[in-house]
């Protein structure tokens, strides 16, 4: 398999980089609280270990698991050390109350990446319609993803593969801000009678 690394140590990363370990691969946690990013390397088990934050990830596919109040000033922040990665952002851009987008109009998290991410990055949109406790548990679910570029896509998708997920590839980036939207639907839905024992998905029929 391969080294994946991690941005972020909380709920979202223990839920990716313990699936992810489940499925062979090895994870890199990055964090500013060193602390933290040990605990949550522990708590993953074998395979997992501890990145020093700012350096270069050992992983060439880098997931972006932080807040999107976050999200933007983090990648900022790591900069050049990020160049050449696969950059997943799997944030959701809803209000406190998940009421409304966060972003203006046809603009989304993924695009404000890309638009601070050092050059030869590529930024791809995945993993945000599914709840974290939903993933830990390991069942088999679509997982919706858009970028621009080709290949970066394709090895996004092979690693979802990899962790029992089926890639549901949704176009270029533009798509983020629609996928962002279904991150809203989600929340709507489990607000409103379906509960948080859910995933969005899409049906092949016959």
């Amino acid at each position: 398999m391969t080294t994946i690394s991690i941005i972020g140590s909380g709920n979202m990363a223990t839920a990716i980089g313990t699936r992810a370990i489940r499925h062979g691969h090895t994870v890199e946690i990055l964090s500013r609280d060193s602390a933290k990013a040990q605990a949550l390397a522990e708590r993953i088990g074998d395979g997992a270990t501890v990145g020093t934050y700012g350096h270069a990830p050992a992983g060439d596919i880098v997931i972006v698991a932080v807040p999107y109040s976050n999200v933007v000033a983090a990648v900022k922040n790591y900069g050049e050390p990020l160049a050449g990665r696969i950059l997943v952002d799997i944030s959701n851009t809803f209000n406190a109350d998940a009421s409304s987008l966060a972003t203006a109009p046809g603009s989304s998290a993924t695009k404000e990446i890309a638009a601070v991410a050092p050059e030869g990055t590529q930024v791809v949109k995945a993993l945000n319609t599914i709840f974290g406790h939903v993933l830990t548990r390991g069942t088999s679910l679509d997982a919706f993803l858009a970028g621009d570029n080709a290949d970066a896509k394709e090895r996004v998708a092979e690693f979802l593969t990899s962790m029992n997920l089926r890639p549901r590839d949704t176009g270029g980036l533009r798509m983020a801000s629609v996928l962002e939207s279904a991150g809203l639907l989600l929340m709507g839905l489990a607000q409103n009678g379906a509960g948080f024992d859910l995933a969005l998905g899409a049906a092949d029929v016959l």
